[in-house]
């Protein structure tokens, strides 16, 4: 019995059976601090986004590591090679189908103006841009949709664009802008964020798009694992029980 005991012992060590191993593969995710991924008071990295990639890729095999990118550059650091993957609301655009690989949308989103609560120059509608400075964030789909439409860009008194989220903000609690341009999710959480001080206007500029996360071209594979990862997240209830803890809903697709 004994020596029974030492082979299924030694044969249980050297399969791994019924132990933890850390996953060899990391995969690095790019994003740049928004509502859906930003580090909390303790500097620890939260949010929705943050929290289904971690899942998703521990469900993949891989362990997540976490990059802070310049949106503007998202597509260079991408391919080449410094991460492997973008989720940071990113929406799913021809124009980024055709330098890179989608998943599946899982997100919902518009754009919208905010402006400061007492709304002192009346802009309530597009048409209200009239003649006024509009703050949008490089890189963004909101900074692509005021130069794709020239009508709307060239009655502007000035396009102010902003590395930073919060740089268009505090522009706008400033006056330095008359209204931001942006999503609506980072539009409401700004709005909380300065106690309140913002107005969301009702309005969706443009059309409504989808968020997707974002790979190399040739990473068909890893696009494949990581969407797999993620139905099962939805399938058994996580990625909504992840959604509800930041947003009381499922705000997930």
């Amino acid at each position: 019995m004994k020596k029974i005991l030492m082979v299924l012992a030694l044969i249980m060590l050297m399969t791994g059976c019924g132990l933890e191993t850390e996953p060899t593969e990391t995969l690095v995710v790019g994003f740049d601090e928004s509502p859906l991924g930003y580090r909390n008071d303790k500097g620890e990295l939260v949010g929705i986004e943050i929290d289904l990639a971690r899942e998703a890729i521990k469900r993949a095999g891989a362990k997540a590591e976490f990059k802070i990118i310049h949106w503007a550059e998202k597509e260079e650091e991408l391919n080449s090679g410094k991460i492997d993957m973008i989720w940071n609301g990113m929406d799913i655009t021809p124009e980024r189908q055709e330098i890179m690989l989608f998943s599946k949308p899982y997100m919902d989103n518009r754009r919208v103006l905010i402006v400061t609560k007492d709304n002192p120059k009346k802009i309530y509608s597009e048409p209200d841009l009239e003649g006024k400075i509009l703050g949008v964030k490089a890189g963004t789909t909101a900074e692509f949709y005021v130069n794709s439409e020239e009508g709307l860009k060239n009655s502007l008194k000035e396009l102010k664009v902003y590395k930073e989220d919060e740089l268009e903000f505090v522009a706008l609690e400033k006056g330095e802008v008359d209204a931001v341009l942006c999503d609506e999710i980072l539009g409401r959480y700004a709005m909380i964020k300065h106690r309140n001080n913002f107005e969301v206007l009702p309005e969706t500029i443009g059309k409504v798009n989808e968020y997707g996360i974002g790979f190399r071209k040739s990473d068909v594979e890893l696009r494949n694992r990581i969407q797999e990862a993620f139905d099962s997240m939805k399938r058994d209830g996580t990625a909504k029980k992840i959604s509800e803890k930041y947003f009381e809903a499922d705000v997930l697709k």
